[in-house]
């Protein structure tokens, strides 16, 4: 990767070359308070020429000129301005100057428009591409701890649940056949699979992590949220960002950008990323530590624009990861209801096996399958922006692509209990939006859209039994079980095909009824339909024509072919009230009919007693989602946010996942939940106390029920019971912690570095949670104990040359699970997604 890494900065460099000729700009700078600034530093941006400002406030600078520029207007304690030139000669320039610790008032483009946050009524929160990088949120499992309503849950890429307001996705494992209940964008691209969340962030500009419905906003319909990530446009003037950190387990991440302008009306961007660090757990079978970070992203943009009202953005990118990992480690040992001899720890003795260690947090395994989580992703997207009376017509045309290639080791010991499970997938979609937003008349503004996705996945996995399989699979006294290689290289073959296409129709109107009541109602009419074919076929084993011999290889992996061909229509809608009852406060309710499209099982379905598959889990009912919240945004005094929330959302049809018993049912199986309900509150605060100290936190309260589900999986210590099925009705739901909450502050003064004006600082940030359960039904043993981490930075930052920081995150080593699992088969043993231990570095970055 350093190869590669050094590469990049080769070819970036040779990007920032451009062409000058010279004329004068001048101008005069001052505070918002008209007062006139003094020796305020004035640079051209991507040159040498500065000058600075006289006792007036004067300054004039010689351009060379080169057109367009961008000025940058530098001065201790305030925020670096930029302006740019388009004409020479220029007209005098009036630059006011803010204070650097005056709290920002962000912007977001949520309802497809450029407004602050604090007037959207929506519960909305905001993470800038610096604040990510600076508190090193490289991936949304970083971000989680910035904005605590979110949730992550990755055993593995593909593995991956993300959810909001503990809403979203099923917990556990993860099954192509449905839909996330939380959207994911880059750029206005839709992300169809949840392993896009597990990829590094690119170039960033800003995050919006939006909280409840989207249905008449956005391209597809999500019921608990979305994710509006955008990226750092191309400029028409030159610019550059390095950036490079080290830490321990030679963690070693680079990243560069360069824009600037190609021609008079096109521009180029492009931007690259690169992680690597050592593994975090040893493997004492092969001696090499494991759960490796190995991670490359590039991203090229091209924005053309052939009028001042059009603007047109072709986008390429593509990333790959090549890590040796996820494993898990054995966390501890559940017993079930399973007689003496299928117990797990008289399984490993029969075997004459220990596990390397009793604590997870030792971090050591012994595992003999390699684990591999190789993926690529990647895409194009044509981005068409035109201005249409008082609005603009947005066409956002996209084709990506998933591949996936693991090898998993799901017993989670050294025996060759499963010698091999993959199931590589390549997944492609083609997506098409098009939106008008706008002004329509002096009381009325709004969006409307048409939206349409298609997308493929196809998986060809191996599952493979190896020579201890015999022992953990037997379920009877039988001396057959012991049959010399009767189940050694005995497995499956999966052929799992599945296509799914949705089409939609969605708006929203802003009434203005007056000045400070607005009336904001929204509409979606959405059609779904899904073709699954799944297929797996037994191969390997003993080959043996004896009738006894077959039906105990039977009750390990059987034959099941089913498909499933399903559509579905939907109205939903909402509307929202919304008061600014002052300048400082703004109050809204919401009410949201939403739903999740209909779902289709592609992993294998669980069998009856004669061994036949039940069919009519093939097809998962959609959900269905009323939704309900009351907010209010407050600025109590200059330079302050305080925002609550208040939520409730009742689902009926949940759509869960069940971690079977049977090991031909590859990541569990589909179901649906009578009823679930969610509910809770939510907290924002920022405050900017002087020019040296800010203040930042959040903390959400979520109380998540199964209000009723009667035929629920059973919980591992309950497998082997005579009944197969549990009510849970009342319990709570998997991955729901009752609290969680991040703060953080900044103490900072004024400083020079190296010449450079900036500020000198020292951040402080943590994260923290309650405990949840780690599995569709609640178990004593899947609980994840409630933990709170801290991180550090202390450096110096400049807007324009360099900056420097040591950081450090979980500052104490706090030990603590991410996730619990049951091994495939559930014999008792459960295995722990750990976090990360305390790790430490420094960042350089150097900006033109």
């Amino acid at each position: 990767m350093k190869t590669s890494i050094k590469n990049i900065f080769t070819i970036l460099a040779f990007l920032t070359l451009s062409i000058s000729f010279a004329q004068n700009v001048e101008g005069v700078v001052t505070t918002t308070a008209n007062v006139p600034l003094e020796a305020v530093n004035v640079v051209i941006k991507g040159t040498t020429s500065s000058t600075i400002t006289d006792q007036s406030g004067k300054f004039s600078i010689d351009t060379r000129g080169k057109l367009p520029v961008t000025l940058l207007v530098q001065y201790v304690g305030y925020k670096t301005a930029e302006i740019e030139v388009t004409t020479l000669p220029a007209p005098a320039l009036n630059i006011l100057l803010n204070e650097e610790n005056e709290l920002v008032e962000v912007v977001v483009s949520s309802r497809r428009r450029i407004e602050k946050v604090q007037d959207v009524p929506i519960a909305v929160s905001v993470v800038t591409g610096k604040q990510a990088e600076q508190t090193g949120a490289f991936n949304v499992n970083r971000i989680k701890e910035l904005v605590p309503s979110v949730q992550l849950y990755s055993s593995n890429p593909r593995n991956t649940g993300i959810n909001i307001r503990s809403l979203g996705s099923p917990f556990g494992l993860t099954n192509d056949g449905i839909d996330p209940g939380v959207g994911f964008y880059v750029d206005g691209v839709y992300y169809a699979r949840p392993a896009a969340t597990t990829l590094d962030f690119i170039d960033v500009e800003q995050i919006e992590v939006l909280r409840g419905p989207q249905g008449s906003l956005f391209g597809k319909n999500t019921t608990s949220g979305a994710f509006n990530i955008t990226t750092r446009k191309p400029s028409f003037t030159s610019g550059a960002d390095f950036e490079v950190s080290y830490g321990n387990y030679s963690f070693l991440q680079a990243k560069a950008s360069v824009t600037g302008a190609l021609s008079k009306k096109l521009a180029g961007r492009l931007s690259f990323s690169g992680t690597s660090r050592d593994g975090l757990i040893d493997n004492v079978a092969t001696g090499r530590s494991t759960n490796t970070l190995n991670n490359q992203g590039i991203r090229g943009q091209l924005l053309y624009t052939p009028t001042e009202n059009t603007n047109i953005i072709f986008a390429a990118d593509i990333t790959t990861q090549r890590p040796d990992g996820y494993a898990q480690v054995v966390a501890g040992v559940a017993p079930t209801q399973r007689a003496a001899y299928r117990q797990f720890n008289n399984i490993i003795a029969d075997l004459n096996y220990q596990l390397p260690s009793q604590n997870a947090f030792d971090r050591k395994i012994d595992q003999d399958t390699p684990w591999r989580s190789n993926q690529d992703l990647g895409g194009v997207s044509l981005n068409i922006d035109t201005k249409i009376g008082g609005g603009t017509l947005t066409s956002t045309t996209a084709w990506r692509f998933w591949n996936w290639d693991p090898s998993n080791d799901r017993d989670f010991t050294g025996l060759q209990v499963l010698a091999k499970s993959q199931n590589p997938t390549r997944q492609t979609q083609i997506t098409q939006e098009l939106r008008y937003a706008g002004q329509l008349s002096s009381k009325l503004s709004g969006v409307v859209g048409v939206f349409f996705i298609d997308q493929t996945s196809k998986t060809d996995g191996t599952e493979e039994s190896g020579n201890a399989q015999w022992r953990f699979s037997q379920s009877t006294t039988s001396n057959l079980w012991k049959t010399p290689g009767l189940f050694e290289g005995y497995g499956i073959k999966t052929d799992a095909r599945i296509r799914a296409s949705s089409a939609a129709v969605f708006g929203q109107l802003d009434w203005a009824i007056t000045d400070r009541l607005h009336v904001l109602p929204g509409l979606r009419y959405n059609y779904d339909k899904k073709d699954a074919d799944y297929s797996r076929t037994t191969y390997g084993g003993l080959q043996t024509t004896d009738p006894a011999l077959l039906a105990l290889k039977k009750l390990v992996y059987s034959d099941q072919a089913f498909n499933s061909n399903t559509d579905n229509t939907d109205f939903s809608g909402n509307i929202t009230v919304s008061y600014k009852a002052s300048d400082r406060i703004n109050a809204y309710a919401t009410y949201a009919k939403s739903y999740k499209p209909v779902g289709v099982n592609v992993a294998g379905l669980p069998t009856n007693s004669a061994g036949e598959p039940l069919l009519d889990l093939a097809v998962i009912k959609p959900e269905k989602v009323n939704h309900y919240e009351v907010g209010v945004k407050t600025s109590p005094f200059k330079n302050s946010i305080l925002n609550l929330t208040f939520f409730n959302t009742d689902i009926k049809d949940f759509q869960t996942n069940v971690q079977a018993a049977e090991l031909g049912v590859n990541r569990g199986y589909l179901a649906n939940a009578d009823k679930v309900r969610v509910r809770g509150a939510e907290l924002d605060a920022s405050f900017v106390f002087s020019e040296h100290l800010t203040i930042n936190g959040a903390a959400t309260y979520t109380d998540g029920k199964y209000v009723k589900f009667t035929n629920a999986p059973l919980p591992l210590e309950e497998t082997g019971a005579p009944v197969a099925f549990k009510d849970v009705s009342g319990t709570d739901l998997p991955g729901a912690s009752k609290w969680a909450g991040s703060l953080g502050g900044e103490l900072s003064d004024r400083a020079k570095f190296f010449g450079n004006a900036g500020k000198v600082f020292v951040a402080v940030d943590s994260y923290a949670r309650s405990e949840f359960s780690s599995s569709p039904s609640a178990s004593k043993y899947l609980v994840v104990q409630g933990y709170a981490i801290f991180n550090a930075r202390l450096g110096f930052r400049a807007s324009q040359g360099l900056s420097i920081h040591f950081w450090g995150r979980n500052l104490f080593n706090k030990d603590y699970y991410e996730q619990l699992l049951p091994a495939g088969g559930n014999t008792g043993q459960y295995a722990g997604v750990l976090g990360d231990q305390r790790t430490y570095g420094v960042t350089l970055k150097y900006s033109l």
